[in-house]
């Protein structure tokens, strides 16, 4: 499922990442890379993380696109995304990476999404939400979701975050046991950037 709003192209072909996550810098610069878009990164450019105080993927990745295209005078892309599991009440939801604590142990996390879960209805949902900002302070969203099951003990050493204990629906791979290229064909993030790429990237 995903949703589009009514886009701003990007005249130009730079752009800035709004994000110290390494995951998913990886994963956007693989997605850009046939655009021939040139992409910076906010730790490149020296922009701290801003607060992430919104009440929703949405919210949070506004919040960060916007902090940075102020700050560097160009156009940055975010990325709020996470795992969200009906459940546990929706969580960890947009607090997906607080969950793996300041050393950020995804391991830790995952253990956690487990033992909450217990013997509960497995199923979950990986969200993403993509901001395109400008330095006017406009932004763009796009969003992606992808359904499927958790699964233990983790599988596959590919990817990042909770992509081990997730298996997308009418599959048997966990995200963790893809090959980078097929997740990009489904994924999530991927449904979400194609809509931000066909709204607007350059043709």
């Amino acid at each position: 499922m995903a949703r589009r709003t009514v886009a701003r192209r990007l005249e130009g072909r730079r752009l800035v990442i709004a994000s110290h996550n390494q995951g998913k810098l990886r994963e956007i610069r693989e997605l850009l890379a046939p655009r021939h878009i040139a992409v910076g990164s906010a730790a490149e450019h020296g922009v701290p993380e801003p607060e992430e105080d919104g009440e929703s993927f949405a919210a949070n990745a506004a919040i960060k696109a916007r902090a940075v295209s102020a700050a560097t005078g160009l156009p940055a892309l975010s990325d709020d995304s996470g795992l969200v599991v009906p459940a546990l009440g929706g969580e960890p939801g947009i607090h997906s990476a607080r969950w793996a604590g300041p050393a950020r142990d995804f391991g830790l996390a995952m253990k956690k999404v487990i033992e909450m879960l217990g013997a509960c209805d497995p199923a979950a949902h990986f969200n993403c939400a993509l901001a395109l900002a400008w330095p006017d302070g406009h932004a763009e969203i796009f969003e992606g979701r992808i359904d499927g099951t958790l699964v233990w003990p983790p599988r596959g050493g590919h990817g990042f975050g909770y992509d081990p204990i997730f298996v997308p629906m009418g599959l048997n791979e966990t995200f963790g046991e893809m090959a980078p290229e097929k997740k990009h064909a489904m994924s999530h993030r991927a449904r979400a950037f194609a809509l931000f790429a066909d709204a607007c990237l350059p043709r």
